[in-house]
């Protein structure tokens, strides 16, 4: 990929360069899998992919990878009772983490649709969009999370 990445790389301006190798660092400091595509995207395309990449993480590790910790299934009377019962617990874990990463997906999809489709145009609506950060310009809107959403 180090090829098609200095290809790229050499099609920018100077300080777009500079700006791009940054924003790979980052992203590889971040554990993103593939920094160099997620910062061709943000740079070409103008889509804030950092601060996708950073919701995408922080939903991950808070609302999914959580229930993996000790005692966090232990800490639920039901889930007690169902591995008391002889649940396997991973079992019990996935259909957790599952009903979790589903219920994320639905919440990330309703902020991408930015209004509530079943009202009517005279209601409002809302817009999650980036803020901040080393290379701040004027903000952007965050859109398609429910489409990287890992499982």
């Amino acid at each position: 990929m180090t090829g098609v990445w200095d290809e790229w790389l050499a099609t920018l301006p100077k300080d777009k360069q500079d700006v791009a190798g940054e924003l790979r660092d980052r992203f590889e400091e971040l554990g993103a899998e593939d920094p160099e595509g997620w910062t061709r995207s943000e740079i070409s395309e103008n889509i804030p992919q950092l601060a996708r990449f950073l919701i995408l993480r922080a939903i991950r590790r808070q609302a999914v990878d959580s229930w993996a910790r000790a005692g966090a299934l232990t800490a639920i009377p039901a889930a007690q009772r169902l591995l008391a019962a002889g649940a396997d617990p991973g079992d019990l874990l996935g259909l957790v983490q599952s009903a979790v990463h589903d219920t994320a997906f639905a919440v990330l999809e309703c902020l991408d649709e930015g209004r509530d489709a079943e009202a009517s145009e005279e209601h409002p609506g809302w817009s999650l969009v980036e803020v901040g950060g080393a290379h701040a310009g004027p903000s952007r809107r965050i859109e398609g999370l429910h489409e990287d959403l890992q499982p």
